[in-house]
């Protein structure tokens, strides 16, 4: 996580807020109440992909808080895309009560919005000037859901 956030600036989180405080957080909501995948290349990690319910009644049926990380040398080989597969074959399997998966992506990740697309999730509106971009500026975050039964 913070090597792609150093090097992209496409996370929500810069890198010196991701700390073993952050990670303990994620790490227990998604194994408690959600999704956490990893993807290993010779003994390391290239790649994550965690997500979780936000623990409400009326939002039961969304897994959110969707964030997907691989590391900048293994991006544009698949990673992501067998995170993301490996991710709706869990919620297809185990989650019959998930309809909707969600995330946000900013304005400036066409690629991350591109590959997002690939995969059946639909843009859902924007959100204006509500994250700050890799220049500092304010964009807009967009956000995206995938449906399992399309």
């Amino acid at each position: 996580h913070i090597t792609v956030a150093a090097d992209s600036g496409m996370l929500a989180r810069m890198p010196d807020e991701i700390d073993a405080g952050y990670i303990d957080d994620v790490l227990g909501k998604s194994l408690d109440d959600g999704v956490f995948l990893v993807a290993e290349s010779g003994g390391r990690v290239i790649g994550e992909l965690h997500a979780y319910r936000m623990g409400l009644r009326k939002f039961a049926h969304v897994l959110g808080s969707l964030t997907v990380a691989v590391h900048p040398d293994a991006q544009g080989k698949g990673v992501g895309r067998k995170l993301f597969e490996a991710l709706f074959r869990e919620v297809r399997a185990n989650w019959p009560q998930v309809s909707r998966v969600e995330l946000y992506t900013q304005q400036s990740n066409t690629r991350g919005q591109r590959l997002y697309e690939s995969l059946g999730f639909r843009p859902q509106g924007r959100s204006e000037k509500a994250i700050l971009g890799p220049d500092g500026k304010p964009e807009d975050d967009i956000p995206m859901a995938w449906f399992p039964d399309g």
